[in-house]
């Protein structure tokens, strides 16, 4: 396959750019700035391209089979109390430009707590609830512009708060919602599903949830929290 990833410099998307290799696609990888490190690899080609600056992304989806996007939003204050529209508004346009070109099978990241707030211990819903519910909004709004796109094969997968370590190997796969002893999800694992939803059509139209359990070292307060806060 030939795939767009957006965000491709991020967590999530440089693990998406390695196994997406490694598994023998093409990659057309999507960043906001070049100036950073972005090695030439066989079957890669890096383009530049900002999904909220209203320019047409038309030129990114030349050739292309399925479009993974897995921009994100930084933690820290500014992105707590007012999100950009990046999961509304960028969605838009890369649907446009998709449609333009005939391009038809969209894999997005989500999250599980746009489903429900209700997971993990108390200290983690109430740090959700009061510092990422702007976010997990834009987020709902986003899926709604998916359920809309008729002609659209979608997949807006929903993990749990993303810690970022290579893949386990052993993640688990939900409907819409992770089971509530669950919080992390890591980005080697979201990235490898992600693919294999592009890869064999899976979860069309659907919100798959994905997960497992985590030290508590690493999903306890003293982590999470501090990665909330920027």
């Amino acid at each position: 396959m030939h795939i767009l990833i957006y965000g491709a410099d991020g967590a999530t998307g440089t693990r998406l750019v390695e196994q997406a290799l490694a598994r023998g696609h093409r990659v057309r990888a999507s960043v906001v700035d070049m100036s950073g490190d972005h090695p030439e690899k066989p079957g890669l080609d890096w383009v530049t391209s900002d999904i909220l600056s209203g320019d047409d992304l038309s030129g990114d989806m030349a050739g292309i089979d399925a479009v993974i996007n897995a921009v994100g939003l930084a933690a820290g204050l500014n992105t707590v109390v007012s999100p950009p529209p990046l999961y509304t508004e960028g969605t838009r346009n890369i649907l446009r430009a998709m449609r333009g070109a005939g391009v038809d099978r969209y894999v997005t990241i989500s999250a599980s707590f746009v489903e429900t707030l209700a997971r993990g211990p108390i200290w983690f819903e109430a740090a959700a609830a009061l510092g990422l519910s702007a976010i997990f909004n834009e987020m709902e709004k986003m899926e709604g512009i998916l359920h809309q796109a008729d002609w659209l094969r979608w997949t807006a997968v929903r993990p749990g708060w993303l810690l970022d370590e290579e893949a386990s190997g052993d993640f688990q796969v939900f409907d819409d919602v992770i089971p509530e002893d669950l919080i992390r999800t890591r980005t080697g694992d979201l990235a490898q599903f992600m693919l294999e939803c592009a890869e064999g059509d899976l979860h069309i139209r659907a919100t798959p949830a994905i997960s497992r359990p985590e030290p508590a070292g690493k999903s306890g307060p003293d982590a999470v929290l501090a990665e909330m806060l920027g």
